[in-house]
């Protein structure tokens, strides 16, 4: 028996390596796999290290398949062309907030988490880790989303319009084009993330943490105005823009 769990290791270790190497080493400096392979003397730990090996790959083969094998997709915008798969409209589970397990640096799942053309008005994903989502084309108007965990979320062309980000972690993720009118980010990290084309009249960025670059562009964004309809902090002035 623990000779077929080492052949099995050794299987999933030679399908991994004959991915293409720079797309492997692309996804390895995003963080979008990581695969922790422990071995134990006892089966039942080498059992569960193989399904997590497993859980793993799929997530790492999801993330190549995004990439469609030409350039490496950051969700922060900084990509121009891809290709997203299409939506599973079969499943009636799809549009409902479920935290991973597997850690918000990673953004990584067994199963791709789509909440595209998704209605999540007024819901809650407080303390959820929801890294990692696609978001696009979705309707989160005051979804309550304070505490959650969002790295690398594609929300592009979204509403986000009264939704709640205090306290959250919303990094490297794009909402590009789409509106956040009277959100809040209050104590969020917000480092990396893009707010290209985005509506954002009325945001309340109070102690937000942005890094110099992305505060000069948000600053340059002409919806930047306004104050925040429940918090009453001016737009600019909380995002310290002159």
């Amino acid at each position: 028996k623990n000779h077929n769990n080492f052949n099995q290791n050794f299987t999933l270790l030679t399908m991994f390596s004959s991915l293409n190497r720079l797309l492997i080493l692309s996804l390895l400096t995003h963080g979008l796999c990581f695969a922790p392979l422990t071995m134990k003397s006892d089966l039942k730990s080498q059992n569960k290290s193989i399904d997590l090996f497993k859980k793993t790959v799929a997530s790492c083969l999801i993330g190549v398949s995004l990439l469609g094998c030409s350039e490496v997709l950051n969700a922060d915008g900084g990509t121009g062309k891809f290709a997203l798969p299409p939506i599973d409209k079969s499943d009636k589970n799809r549009c409902s907030f479920k935290s991973s397990s597997m850690g918000q640096a990673n953004a990584a799942r067994d199963k791709l988490y789509d909440l595209r053309q998704c209605d999540m008005r007024e819901q809650s994903a407080q303390g959820n880790d929801l890294s990692g989502v696609l978001a696009s084309e979705a309707n989160f108007e005051k979804v309550d989303f304070k505490e959650a965990q969002l790295s690398k979320a594609y929300a592009r062309n979204s509403k986000f319009d009264g939704a709640d980000f205090t306290n959250g972690i919303v990094d490297r993720v794009s909402f590009d084009g789409s509106s956040l009118k009277g959100a809040i980010f209050k104590n969020t990290v917000l480092t990396s993330t893009s707010f290209t084309n985005a509506d954002v009249e009325g945001v309340d960025f109070t102690e937000a943490a942005l890094g110099g670059f992305d505060l000069k562009n948000l600053c340059k964004n002409e919806s930047l105005k306004g104050t925040n309809p429940t918090t009453g902090a001016n737009t600019r002035e909380s995002l310290g823009c002159p």
